[in-house]
């Protein structure tokens, strides 16, 4: 997507400012024991400290909500955009409105699961969402990408996005059908109505990718299919501005082809096959164009299979050692993945690209994340569970992890585990209410492994 007016898609606003973020970690002593299981050894771990695959969830779960736990501003309840995955102290502060609607999913997974006291977690929610509504800075009611996690002002030449608004939405609109709160459900509630949809689109049939006080609209628009449903399903259902139910015939489906296998994407990163299947429930549903679900479980395995046929150039793929999608690299933030190829992929893992993938296809990707915990330890493993990314080639290992990869691999292993985000986010009127207005009907089971 070409931005006609600065020349800045949203992906690239990310590669730019994706360095900053304040890192402010505080110990309960029921978080200490979330981490028991950290190494000493950058080596493959020994058979003691091996995990299976059961383990190895509760593992990623857990200490992803010790991210969102301790990462987070103690006034505002926003989430950094990164910290450093051994839970070190750093002077960044720049927060993701994106990250911040993972971690009200994840609290709400965290409240359920009983890692910290009921009533503390309960405490966060209603702080960050009251934060949200009452201080954090907006633009028609449509949140800056990012914020600084102290104040909740704008960042540098942050952009107002509706797709990382979107990911904040759904995250507010779980914890109100979880907790059924009156406080959280006003909160919730109050920020999902003052959103103005209509003044995204621009006059348009298709939303604007973003705007900004100095170049106002993105010339670029969201209307090619990737992460895109959640936000046009909660613009058609919104309570207040919602937009006509034929926005969601307005952006283009097309094809990518890759060895006999057909499937729809954008040329896109894996996580756009990811993020609206983390709150929608797309499995048993198809519109007049597709089941999403089966095309997402398609897009997984024809990336695993790209990621194999890149072999001969990088020995460290194999059948359990693969997956790259939007993530640092050695030579820092990178767009990239395939097929078709995109970016220059180098030999890094990026675990999210399996974490963020494991209800499409369970089996080869929680046999990758297995893998990669078991035989490269520390390499891939720290506090926070996996590292943003790592290369087995060079032995380069990412200090950091980024608050919405935890928060997509976090989702994607409960879901997977116990339907709990899907089952919660669909109890919401407006989801359902949306994907009737668009015509989803019943469809065969989608079905998962290859």
């Amino acid at each position: 997507m070409a931005n006609e007016r600065h020349g800045l898609t949203r992906r690239e606003m990310l590669s730019l400012l994706a360095k900053g973020a304040l890192t402010y970690p505080f110990a309960t002593s029921g978080l200490c024991a979330l981490a028991r299981k950290t190494q000493s050894s950058s080596q493959a771990v020994s058979a003691d400290w091996q995990l299976t695959s059961e383990e190895l969830l509760e593992e990623i779960v857990s200490r992803a909500f010790l991210f969102f736990w301790n990462e987070t501003g103690k006034r505002t309840g926003l989430v950094r955009d990164r910290a450093l995955a051994d839970g070190g102290p750093d002077k960044r502060r720049i927060a993701s409105i994106a990250a911040t609607g993972f971690g009200l999913g994840a609290l709400c997974i965290g409240h359920q699961r009983g890692y910290l006291p009921a009533d503390q977690v309960r405490a966060r929610v209603v702080n960050t969402l009251s934060f949200l509504l009452n201080h954090v800075e907006q633009v028609n009611g449509i949140f800056y990408h990012f914020i600084d996690v102290n104040t909740g002002r704008r960042v540098r030449m942050s952009e107002v996005s509706p797709i990382d608004t979107a990911i904040l939405l759904c995250g507010a609109l779980t914890a109100r059908a979880y907790f059924r709160d009156p406080v959280i459900s006003q909160l919730a509630t109050n920020i999902y109505a003052r959103v103005n949809w209509r003044w995204m689109l621009n006059g348009g049939k298709t939303f604007a990718l973003g705007w900004t006080p100095e170049y106002k609209f993105i010339g670029a628009r969201w209307d090619t299919y990737c992460e895109l449903m959640m936000m046009y399903l909660l613009a058609i259902a919104a309570p207040v501005y919602n937009i006509s139910p034929s926005a969601w015939d307005a952006f283009a489906r097309p094809t990518q082809q890759f060895e006999g296998y057909s499937y729809i994407s954008g040329t896109d990163p894996l996580f756009v096959h990811q993020y609206s299947h983390a709150w929608f429930d797309f499995r048993k549903q198809r519109d007049a164009y597709a089941n999403y679900f089966q095309n997402s479980a398609m897009a997984t395995y024809v990336h695993q299979q790209f990621c194999l046929s890149l072999r001969w150039r990088y020995p460290d793929y194999d059948q359990n050692t693969w997956g790259i999608t939007a993530s640092d690299s050695r030579l820092g933030y990178q767009i990239w993945g395939g097929p078709p190829e995109i970016g220059y992929p180098d030999g890094t893992v990026v675990p999210c690209a399996a974490g963020g993938s494991i209800p499409f296809q369970p089996r080869e990707t929680i046999a990758c994340l297995t893998h990669l915990y078991n035989q490269h330890g520390l390499r891939a493993w720290k506090r926070y569970g996996f590292v943003d990314a790592f290369n087995p080639l060079t032995n380069w290992t990412d200090v950091d992890v980024i608050g919405i990869n935890q928060g997509i691999t976090m989702l994607m292993a409960e879901n997977y585990r116990t339907a709990f985000i899907w089952e919660n986010f669909m109890k919401n009127h407006e989801a359902q209410r949306a994907m009737k207005l668009v015509e989803f009907r019943p469809s065969a089971a989608a079905a998962t492994g290859t």
